[in-house]
C-alpha cells in the first residue's frame, strides 16, 4: 500500500516538472517554424497551422459486488494536427457537397511518446505534418472541383475565422491519490449490491485524470493549461420479468478528490438504488400516451440539452445534410419569456457543486467565452468554433474536442434560467388540473434522465428521444403516484419549447460527457424543474431474453 502512495506522488512530481520545462512545448515550438517556413516553397503552401497534445494521467479503479476488477494507471499522449491550404474563406476543410457522410475531412489523431526528448518528439511531429500537409493538398483539389460543378451554396461563409491570438501558460495541477483507500471504499461500496440477489450488476468506478494541454498556432497562440477532474459512478442494473433491462446511476463529479462526496452519503444513494431496482421490477408498463408532465430539474437540463443545445451548435448550419432548425428564428421567439438560456464555459461551480463543463481556452486556442442563446424566450445566439456561419463571422469560444479528433462547435456549462418561477410543491397541484381540462386520467412525472439522442438531419425526422429511468404517474384524482417503467420522452423541438408553462424555484444539475462527432467533451446541463402542458411517451424498446434462470449466487450473502 505504501509504494502506490510514493508512485502516485512520483507521478504528480513529473507532471510539475512537465509543466514548468515543457519539452513538448519547445518540441511543437520547433516543428512549426520549419514546417511554416520551407513549405512556403510548395504551390499551395500551408496558410495554417496548430498543433495540439492532449497529455492526459489517469487514476482507475472499479469494484463489483466487493471485488476489485480494474485497477489501472495508464498516461497518453495525443498529438492532433490542424493544418490548412488555400485561405481563409477556402481552404481543405471546406465541405464536399454531394458526399452524405462528408462534412470538413477528417483525421485522427496519433500518440506520442511519453518522452522529453526533443528529437524525439520532433520526428514524430515531423512525419505526422508530412502526412498532414499532403492529405490537405489532394483534398483542396477536390473541393475546388467540388465549388466548379456544384450549383450556389446556401452558406458562403468563410471556412475559418480570424481570431486574436492569446499566450497563457500555468502550472500542472497536482492531487495525490490514495489508491489502498479507494479500493477499500470501492469494495465496501459496491458489496452493498449484493444484498439484493437481483441486481445483475452492482459495480462502484473511481476515475481521476489530469488532462495537461498544449497548443499552439502559426497566428501566434501558445497555450499551456491543466484540467483534473473526479469521477465515481455507481451503477445497478437488474431486469423484469418481461425482459426489461432496468439500469440506474448516481454520478459524482469534483475538480478535486476533497469536494466529492463522503461515503456515508455514496452508501446512502447506493441504498435507495437498491430499494428503487426492487420497485422498478414488479412495475407497470407505461402505454404510448400524450399528457401533461413534471420534469425534474435534472431532467430539464438533460432535455434542454438533447433537444436544444445540439441544435445550436454552429458548424450545423453550414452543413448541407444538416436540418438547421434554428437558422431562421435568430431574433424570433422560440421558449417563454420567462425563460434564457445561456452557455458559460467560465463558471466552476454552481450551487456549491462542481460542474464539468469549465475550460479556460477551447481547443482551438480561442477564450471561452459566456454565450446567451436565448434572452426573454427569443433566440439570440449560436456556439461557434472557427467555422464561420452567415451573420455569425467569430467564434465564441466553443470549439471542442476529444483528443484524435477534430474540433467543432460544442456545448458547454447549459443553464436554463427562469425569472418566474413557482414553489415545486406547486406543480403537481398545476399538473392535475390540467389533466382534468384535458380529460387525462393522469401525467408523468420524470425524475430521473440516463440522456438521449437527437436528430438533427434533414433525411429524417426532425426529432428527439431523451431516455428517463424513474417516471411517476400523477392521477388527476389525487390517488398515490404510480411508478411505471418502460417509458421513452419523444417529439419534436419547437412544438414542445411552445408547450412550457411555468418553472419551478429549485435547480438540478446533470454533470456527463456529451458525445458527438468531436468525440466526447465533458459538459453540466442545469434547470429548474418544468411543468408542461403536454409531452409525447412511447414504449421502450427491450430485450426479449428473460431474467437468469438461477438464482445468483450471491443471494445468500444478504441472508
Amino acid at each position: 500500500m505504501k509504494s502506490t502512495l510514493i508512485l502516485l506522488s512520483l507521478f504528480v512530481a513529473s507532471l510539475q516538472l512537465s509543466a514548468q520545462q515543457s519539452p513538448v512545448m519547445k518540441a511543437l515550438k520547433a516543428e512549426l517554424q520549419r514546417t511554416m517556413t520551407d513549405l512556403q516553397s510548395q504551390k499551395n503552401p500551408p496558410y495554417f497551422l496548430s498543433y495540439s497534445v492532449t497529455e492526459t494521467q489517469t487514476v482507475r479503479i472499479s469494484a463489483s459486488f466487493g471485488k476489485i476488477e480494474l485497477d489501472e494507471a495508464p498516461k497518453v499522449r495525443i498529438l492532433d494536427i490542424d493544418l490548412r491550404v488555400g485561405d481563409y474563406k477556402t481552404d481543405n476543410t471546406h465541405t464536399i457537397r454531394g458526399s452524405r457522410f462528408e462534412f470538413g475531412g477528417s483525421g485522427r489523431g496519433v500518440e506520442l511518446p511519453f518522452s522529453d526528448d526533443e528529437q524525439t518528439l520532433r520526428s514524430v511531429i515531423w512525419a505526422n505534418t508530412d502526412r498532414q500537409f499532403k492529405k490537405a493538398v489532394e483534398r483542396y483539389g477536390k473541393v475546388l472541383t467540388n465549388k466548379a460543378v456544384k450549383v450556389k451554396e446556401e452558406d458562403s461563409s468563410a471556412d475559418f475565422s480570424f481570431e486574436r491570438p492569446n499566450q497563457y501558460s500555468e502550472q500542472g495541477a497536482t492531487f495525490v491519490i490514495d489508491t489502498a483507500a479507494w479500493r477499500e471504499r470501492l469494495k465496501r461500496l459496491s458489496e452493498m449490491f449484493s444484498v439484493e440477489p437481483e441486481i445483475y450488476q452492482g459495480k462502484v468506478y473511481f476515475q481521476a485524470d489530469i488532462l495537461t494541454k498544449y497548443f499552439i498556432s502559426s497566428e501566434g497562440t501558445e497555450l499551456q493549461t491543466s484540467e483534473p477532474n473526479v469521477r465515481v459512478f455507481a451503477q445497478a442494473i437488474t431486469k423484469a420479468d418481461d425482459g426489461m433491462s432496468l439500469p440506474l446511476y448516481r454520478s459524482y463529479f469534483a475538480f478535486t478528490p476533497d469536494r466529492l462526496p463522503p461515503e456515508t452519503e455514496m452508501a446512502n444513494d447506493i441504498r435507495q438504488m437498491i430499494a428503487l431496482e426492487t420497485k422498478l421490477r414488479s412495475a407497470p408498463l407505461t402505454e404510448t400516451v400524450s399528457c401533461p408532465a413534471i420534469l425534474s430539474g435534472e431532467a430539464s437540463g438533460v432535455f434542454f440539452h438533447e433537444i436544444f443545445g445540439h441544435r445550436v451548435e454552429g458548424h450545423r448550419q453550414k452543413d448541407p445534410n444538416s436540418s438547421q432548425t434554428f437558422k431562421s428564428f435568430v431574433g424570433k421567439k422560440i421558449l417563454p419569456d420567462f425563460i434564457d438560456v445561456v452557455f458559460d464555459p467560465t463558471i466552476k461551480t454552481l450551487a456549491g457543486r462542481d460542474i464539468v463543463g469549465f475550460f479556460k481556452y477551447d481547443d482551438e486556442g480561442v477564450l471561452g467565452q459566456k454565450v446567451v442563446a436565448v434572452k426573454d424566450g427569443i433566440f439570440q445566439n449560436f456556439l461557434m468554433s472557427r467555422s464561420p456561419i452567415e451573420n455569425f463571422i467569430t467564434s465564441n469560444g466553443h470549439g471542442r474536442k476529444q483528443a484524435g479528433y477534430k474540433s467543432v462547435s460544442r456545448q458547454s456549462n447549459l443553464l436554463v434560467q427562469a425569472k418566474k418561477q413557482v414553489p415545486f410543491d406547486s406543480l403537481k397541484t398545476l399538473l392535475r388540473e390540467e389533466c382534468k381540462k384535458q380529460n387525462k386520467e393522469y401525467g408523468l412525472y420524470f425524475v430521473e434522465i440516463s440522456g438521449g439522442f437527437t436528430f438533427t438531419n434533414r433525411t429524417i425526422p426532425n426529432a428527439f428521444n431523451v431516455q428517463p429511468l424513474v417516471v411517476y404517474k400523477i392521477y388527476a384524482d389525487g390517488r398515490e403516484d404510480e411508478l411505471v417503467r418502460g417509458v421513452d420522452l419523444i417529439g419534436t423541438p419547437l412544438t414542445t419549447f411552445n408547450n412550457i408553462v411555468v418553472a419551478a424555484n429549485d435547480l438540478g444539475i446533470f454533470n456527463g460527457v456529451c458525445g458527438a462527432e468531436s468525440g466526447g467533451v465533458p459538459v453540466s446541463a442545469s434547470s429548474p424543474s418544468l411543468f408542461v402542458s403536454t409531452i409525447e411517451v412511447q414504449k421502450k424498446q427491450k430485450s426479449q431474453a428473460k431474467p437468469p434462470l438461477l438464482p445468483s449466487p450471491l443471494g445468500s450473502k444478504g441472508k
